[in-house]
């Protein structure tokens, strides 16, 4: 697990020593669960970022009417949290949950602030993680307004290639805000066009 986030770090092409990738590693807790266990509930303050060495974690919300709204699929390689409930410490509208079984690196927000701190170069990197999640956030919203479901769907393929041997197609369908009946016909009616 260690030597994958290391890997992962050297590849960001961050301007960071051996010393503060280890110290950066050092400062997490390596944690392995099961497929659906809950690592932030509704309600809970997000007290941690987590970055995910292999399995595959959901980010999602309860509407009123109990339909569960998917806000983003984190694969491994990625880094997740409730942005808004961790910085400003107040309780989450979001649960993450495990996909699959999966192997994370955990910082809690005091350790992780420390390391900000410490190390300039993370705090850098840092921002631009933020800013890019809120690149994508607002891509996402655009296209929900401006996107046909056929178009939501291959945008998506390309920004989650292999993703459907994943998760129920009804998780993708909740992703793209379409109906499982919509992104079954958009499926079937891809399988009827011929292969350029």
């Amino acid at each position: 697990m260690l030597a994958i986030f290391e890997n992962y770090m050297k590849a960001q092409h961050i301007d960071l020593t051996e010393e503060q990738i280890q110290m950066i590693t050092a400062a997490a807790v390596e944690r392995t669960v099961s497929r659906k266990t809950i690592l932030l509930q509704a309600g809970d303050i997000c007290r941690h970022k987590i970055f995910i060495t292999k399995g595959f974690l959901r980010t999602y919300r309860i509407g009123a009417d109990g339909t569960e709204h998917i806000m983003q699929f984190s694969p491994e390689l990625n880094w997740t949290t409730d942005g808004e409930s961790y910085t400003h410490r107040t309780p989450s509208s979001y649960i993450i949950e495990a996909l699959e079984d999966s192997q994370l690196m955990i910082w809690n927000r005091d350790r992780f602030d420390t390391l900000l701190q410490t190390i300039p170069n993370l705090r850098t990197y840092s921002e631009q993680l933020i800013s890019r999640h809120l690149h994508l956030s607002r891509n996402r919203l655009y296209q929900t307004f401006s996107a046909t479901p056929a178009e939501k769907y291959e945008d998506f393929l390309q920004a989650y290639p292999g993703i459907l041997s994943r998760v129920p197609l009804r998780m993708v369908a909740s992703y793209l805000g379409v109906s499982l009946k919509t992104l079954t016909r958009i499926r079937q009616d891809q399988l009827r066009q011929p292969v350029k």
